[in-house]
């Protein structure tokens, strides 16, 4: 058991399971996952625990997270399952995916963001 967090893409047109492609990975990666979280509190999505929750990112909240990460500046976030904090050693995949989620978006297509705990 543990966070697992997921980031993939879909159609403009379609969004069901067959036509999801998963563009990034992380394992416990507690403050990133903090920062979605606050993220998904700002666009008023509706849930009670942020498990499961789809969060559809924009070229804006990928500049926010680039800095944040750049600045080492993920917000502090613990939970049962969640591991201890792995931002240094997740950094550079963390920019390399705001990159790769830019190009994804510039293909047309929409990227989100999920977890698993």
């Amino acid at each position: 058991m543990g966070l697992d967090m997921y980031a993939y893409t879909a159609t403009k047109e379609n969004q069901d399971s067959d036509n999801l492609r998963e563009i990034a990975y992380w394992r416990k990666h507690p403050n990133l996952h903090g920062f979605f979280e606050k993220l998904a509190e700002e666009k008023k999505l509706d849930y009670t625990s942020f498990n499961g929750v789809e969060l559809e990112l924009s070229w804006d909240d990928l500049d926010r997270l680039e800095k944040h990460i750049a600045r080492n500046e993920l917000p502090s976030t613990s939970g049962f399952f969640f591991g201890t904090d792995a931002d240094d050693y997740y950094k550079e995949e963390d920019l390399q995916f705001v990159k790769n989620a830019r190009a994804e978006l510039f293909m047309g297509l929409r990227v989100f963001y999920n977890s698993s705990w």
